[in-house]
């Protein structure tokens, strides 16, 4: 029997994997670890978010990407934003220099499949690539949850009040731009003109009171899967 993982690749076909990340040495250490656990893996590298981005929209059959958050084209969680936005069905583990706690629940809040500390050694590197090929969400030993900030716990209560005030088929739009739909595949879902759709955007954006359309979607990503049920139970949308 052909055993299949996270992505749904069987195990007779060789698994995908793209790095990016704009230091050399640590590619290669990357490398190093995705070969020891998958001896027949294609790895492809990126240097840079424009270059991966690229990459993606002309091959969207990897089954892992690993991304350094410290890249020359982005700033701060823009990249993983940017990947998650536009595929979201590709799990992304960041790899980053940074440890702080707080850092690590910002990139599991947005999505990410796991983060990897670049002090890792190569045997924990490999064992971290498996387990999210395997399904699961890897996160350094040493990681404890920081608690919620008072100001943190006040953003979310907000934006579950914005997101009430949707009317159900901006909802439902919203919940395609999570998805990464863009906007002529949201009119043909929803058998409505492109302007419809445009103008729903514009007063998402409005009522969320964000910028852009990556932003709802990521506001709509960090909510618990409880919060999402409760959303969908008010719009009467199947999850």
């Amino acid at each position: 029997m052909i055993e299949t993982n996270a992505a749904g690749r069987g195990s007779s076909e060789a698994a995908r994997f793209l790095i990016i990340d704009d230091h050399p040495l640590f590619r290669e250490a990357l490398i190093a670890a995705v070969n020891i656990a998958y001896p027949d893996a294609v790895t492809d590298e990126c240097e840079s978010l424009t270059g991966a981005m690229s990459r993606l929209h002309d091959d969207d059959g990897y089954d892992l990407a690993l991304l350094d958050l410290k890249i020359p084209d982005t700033v701060g969680l823009e990249g993983l934003l940017d990947i998650r936005a536009r595929h979201p069905r590709l799990p992304i583990v960041v790899v980053s220099g940074h440890e702080d706690p707080r850092i690590i629940k910002s990139v599991l809040s947005y999505g990410a499949a796991g983060f990897i500390s670049k002090s890792t050694n190569k045997r924990e590197l490999t064992e971290a690539i498996q387990s999210v090929m395997n399904g699961e969400i890897y996160v350094p030993a040493s990681y404890e949850e920081p608690a919620g900030s008072d100001a943190e716990d006040a953003r979310r209560g907000e934006m579950l009040k914005s997101l009430s005030t949707l009317t159900p088929q901006q909802f439902r739009v919203i919940r395609m731009l999570r998805d990464g739909l863009l906007n002529k595949q949201i009119a043909y879902e929803l058998q409505v003109g492109e302007t419809t759709v445009k103008a729903h955007v514009s007063e998402i954006l409005r009522k969320l009171n964000v910028n852009n359309r990556t932003q709802a979607a990521m506001e709509l990503s960090r909510l618990s899967g409880h919060e999402i049920e409760e959303l969908n139970s008010k719009f009467d949308v199947a999850g």
